[in-house]
């Protein structure tokens, strides 16, 4: 079973770190596709391109931007975006995505993923940014869902019906982070499993999961870190198992950015992922059965 974005439904991958280069190359391990951040890879050359390149030859690879800031009230950065583009058609990858976020104002890059107010200017605004990103790359791209630590008073959609709304304008996918739906529903006091229900499913491109870190605010109150730098939480395995039960497989990555493990680590949490994708697959259940 093939997915339109030309890999197999069943797909598991893991981030690209250049630490595991040996391991993969030496291993062919059976993944089906890596995952690299884009903006590490918009210069011209070099040991990281050479890497790339390698795995690439032996594996699909999959695009995720970080810095198209899709989400701001400011024109795209067209020199980012014909970077982006370029990539792309050097390698040829499988699937790209980005960030349902903003991370730069007044030409300053503010290096995090920040998150927007849901209403209908919002929406207008990146419905314009998402249409301008597909029309330069010539595909589809997948929206992910934030991890987020505050809301706007000026919200008035559901962030699924936004996604759900901006997917239905634009013909973009979706890229669901389940890790981020524990994240963000744990930081407003909501229920994950409610999210997930609501989520507009079908438009599904590719899952992330990962782990997260426990801190506090500033009152001393409990709050959630999409900190990518442990294995993914056991909520988060059963809210995976759950999504899956609703959509059927789908291309699913496990993202340890920070804090990288060995890679027989990073290996054996893909594995469980497929595990878990199986078992749930074969399961005819209600989505709302955990």
């Amino acid at each position: 079973m093939k997915r339109a974005d030309g890999l197999a439904a069943k797909s598991v991958g893991v981030g690209f770190k250049a630490e595991h280069f040996d391991a993969i190359i030496s291993e062919r391990p059976a993944l089906g596709f890596f995952e690299v951040h884009a903006e590490n890879y918009m210069g011209g050359g070099g040991p990281p391109h050479r890497r790339l390149q390698a795995v690439r030859e032996l594996y699909p690879l999959s695009l995720h931007g970080v810095g198209l800031n899709i989400g701001s009230p400011e024109p795209l950065d067209h020199a980012h975006l014909a970077r982006l583009s370029a990539l792309a058609a050097r390698y040829e990858p499988a699937l790209v995505s980005e960030h349902l976020a903003w991370s730069s104002h007044g030409g300053a890059y503010l290096n995090d993923l920040l998150p927007l107010p849901y209403d209908k200017e919002t929406l207008s605004r990146v419905r314009e940014h998402v249409d301008e990103v597909q029309t330069a790359l010539k595909r589809r791209i997948l929206m992910e869902n934030p991890s987020t630590y505050v809301a706007f008073a000026e919200t008035t959609m559901a962030e699924t019906e936004f996604l759900a709304e901006l997917a239905r304008r634009t013909g973009c996918g979706l890229l669901l982070d389940v890790n981020n739906v524990f994240v963000s529903a744990a930081n407003h006091g909501l229920d994950p499993h409610r999210y997930l229900a609501d989520f507009p499913i079908s438009a599904v491109g590719e899952i992330h999961l990962a782990g997260c870190a426990d801190d506090a605010d500033d009152a001393g109150l409990p709050l959630l870190i999409d900190a990518h730098n442990s294995p993914v939480r056991e909520a988060v395995w059963t809210l995976y198992a759950e999504a899956i039960r609703r959509l059927g497989p789908a291309p699913t990555l496990i993202e340890w950015d920070n804090d990288a493990p060995a890679w027989r680590d990073l290996f054996a949490e893909a594995r469980r992922a497929a595990a878990v994708m199986q078992a749930a697959s074969r399961r005819n259940e209600p989505a709302d059965a955990v």
